[in-house]
């Protein structure tokens, strides 16, 4: 009587077995095709999955097996998909994460700081530095600071202290040095277009610019009249300098340098297509050319005088310089006469309002 019994229970579960099989089946030839649908819509583009999706595959990849894969063809190869659990297994065994610091890597901040002592004390070696770094309070080794300036291209202390940068030379004689330059303006004349060149001396301290002189065409007899002016015992603008800087135009003749080195001014050539070692006085060509020549037409010499004289005013007196911390040369407009916040603002116009000034009028 059991047997009997379990012959149609044993039937029964083995229909209901293929049933739930051949479901399955038609479930994953569903999917299957659904796969190949996604991946004509996608027309070859590359899927861009986040981690989280990796790993997830990866774990249902690895039950299903390689074999089974390849026949579902999902929306990525069995390959890409066991490589991704070979991976999460690398990850799991990865003590990186625990490892102990070892060297420890320094911050650009301390970097920056070895390089910028280097450079401006081209004499201090390694050991020098290191004891500049210890003062504020960074701990290095003599080899950490050698591998980081040969990083930055920069030689050893007895090469690079042999050779002083010319800012550095600028900054250390600031006080003692002016520089000189030509700039040309075409002036508009009854004759026709005639170019002017106005020769100007600048003080690199203070920014003080002066006109040596203007004429239309320069020569050897007017430079060393111009010499002499600039070196007058009573009023010459080079009075207390030790170095003039100028380019090599021929104009700055054997006889001018001569004349200079007499009075206790000696002139610094500078070397050919240098124009950034004269920089304040290219400045100061970019300056008055931008801000007044280039936007009016002289018409003629006494015109181009009158321009250049309310420029130079504007320069001295109402004009803000950045190299000097975006003050003004002097301070004596500021100061004629007590004001406050209530006092009404002015404004003091040149050459027909092209240059300007704002200031509180005196109460």
């Amino acid at each position: 009587m059991a047997a009997m019994t379990a012959a149609p229970l044993q039937f029964l579960l083995m229909l209901m077995a293929g049933w739930v099989n051949r479901r399955q089946l038609e479930a994953i030839d569903y999917l299957k095709e659904e796969n190949r649908v996604l991946r004509e819509q996608l027309g070859g583009r590359r899927l861009r999955f986040t981690d989280d999706q990796r790993r997830r595959l990866a774990a249902k990849g690895k039950v299903v097996g390689g074999g089974v894969l390849e026949e579902l063809a999902g929306v990525v190869t069995p390959e890409t998909i066991l490589r991704w659990y070979r991976e999460l297994i690398a990850k799991k065994y990865d003590g990186t994460t625990r490892r102990g610091a070892g060297r420890p890597v320094r911050s650009p901040t301390v970097r920056e700081l070895v390089v910028t002592l280097a450079t401006e004390n081209p004499s201090w070696g390694y050991t020098r530095l290191l004891g500049a770094l210890c003062n504020l309070g960074h701990e290095l080794g003599r080899n950490t600071i050698k591998r980081i300036l040969a990083e930055h291209g920069l030689e050893p202390a007895p090469s690079r202290g042999k050779r002083m940068p010319w800012k550095t030379f600028l900054k250390a004689h600031l006080g003692v040095i002016a520089a000189t330059d030509f700039f040309a303006v075409e002036v508009l004349t009854l004759t026709g277009l005639v170019r002017y060149f106005v020769l100007f001396v600048i003080d690199l301290e203070t920014r003080r610019v002066q006109v040596a002189g203007t004429v239309r065409q320069p020569h050897g007899a007017w430079m060393q009249q111009v010499a002499r002016n600039l070196t007058d015992g009573v009023d010459g603008f080079l009075m207390g300098k030790r170095y003039l800087v100028h380019d090599r135009d021929p104009l700055f003749t054997k006889d001018f340098r001569d004349l200079l080195e007499r009075t206790g001014v000696k002139c610094l050539k500078l070397p050919a297509h240098s124009p950034n070692l004269n920089a304040y006085a290219e400045r100061f060509v970019l300056s008055i050319k931008s801000g007044c020549l280039d936007k009016l037409v002289p018409l003629g010499e006494r015109h181009l005088r009158v321009a250049v004289t309310e420029f130079f005013e504007h320069y001295h007196l109402e004009r803000n310089h950045q190299g000097l911390e975006n003050r003004l040369i002097s301070t004596a407009v500021l100061s004629e006469a007590p004001v406050n916040d209530n006092s009404p603002i002015a404004r003091r116009q040149r050459l027909g309002g092209l240059l300007s000034f704002y200031y509180r009028r005196a109460a």
